[in-house]
């Protein structure tokens, strides 16, 4: 039931997104000398009071959500050419957006990003362009292993998990620093299960993301471990999608845990699972996972 509402509440924000759109779109016709504000793709950039902590810059901020004079012109993903019906000297306000456990229909601001924010004057006909760029909150806290350091923080289950990854530093993409973990699934090491060892508590109700770097021919399930005095708890969550290894990028994604935290014990730490089996067709699929971080208010 509670899955069902939540359906229900995705359908009507985008059937009352689409309906501003059209309204938009009509007003454009009817008002021909429109303004246009163009917003490029985002920009993250270091913060300064956070010395680093934040670990690696990569970003999937894919939407903007844009305010003119503190009034929500709507949510667009980037880049994007909008139609203001306003003229002069404007406050304009963009919020980084992103897919809420990479789901397209569940698009949300990132809460622990800075809102771009500048004064442009706007001139029927004329377009004005602004290029986003953010960084962490200064009230940020991160948990990040980027398998750059002597002790990484990600066990592989010597019980369950046939296959186990290693630390590689080939075929490296700029963003991903020098190393990341890698897990070659075939016949024999069929399957993979692995676990942080982060042991994080966080408080209910508090806002706490997992983001993942990840480059995968094979679905990955993630899931959140919650331990406790009563025992331990695997809260199955979200799956990585694979790609073709015609098609096979590196991606990012942001996976919300408030929900599954609120729901665990109050005395609860948490760590995240990892969990491959090899795709049936496949002789060999292959898995590259780097900068797991968790990002938290306290």
């Amino acid at each position: 039931m509670e899955t069902f509402s939540l359906r229900r509440r995705m359908m009507f924000k985008n059937a009352v997104f689409a309906l501003l759109m059209m309204l938009v779109t009509g007003c454009v016709k009817n008002n021909p000398d429109p303004s246009w504000l163009y917003v490029g793709k985002w920009a993250l950039n270091a913060n300064p009071n956070l010395s680093g902590t934040e670990g690696e810059l990569t970003q999937n901020f894919s939407e903007a959500w844009v305010y003119i004079n503190d009034e929500c012109v709507g949510v667009f993903e980037l880049p994007v050419k909008i139609p203001v019906l306003k003229s002069g000297v404007v406050d304009v306000k963009v919020y980084p957006g992103i897919k809420d456990n990479g789901i397209s229909g569940t698009k949300r601001i990132y809460p622990f990003c800075n809102v771009f924010q500048q004064s442009v004057e706007l001139v029927a006909n004329q377009t004005v362009s602004l290029n986003p760029t953010t960084a962490y909150l200064s009230s940020t806290n991160f948990i990040i292993e980027d398998f750059e350091g002597a002790n990484v923080m990600l066990e592989n289950d010597p019980n369950t998990s046939l296959a186990n990854y290693f630390v590689s530093n080939q075929n490296l993409q700029p963003f991903n620093g020098n190393s990341y973990a890698k897990v070659n699934l075939n016949a024999t090491d069929s399957i993979w299960i692995a676990y942080t060892t982060f042991g994080s508590y966080h408080a209910k109700g508090k806002e706490v993301y997992l983001e993942i770097d990840y480059y995968t021919t094979n679905r990955i399930i993630t899931g959140l471990v919650a331990i406790s005095p009563s025992g331990i708890k695997k809260n199955t969550n979200i799956q990585l999608n694979k790609s073709t290894p015609e098609t096979v990028k590196w991606k990012k994604i942001y996976i919300g845990l408030k929900e599954l935290i609120g729901a665990s014990d109050a005395n609860a730490y948490f760590d995240h699972s990892f969990e491959a089996f090899k795709e049936s067709g496949m002789a060999n699929t292959e898995i590259r996972i780097d900068n797991i971080k968790v990002v938290y208010f306290q």
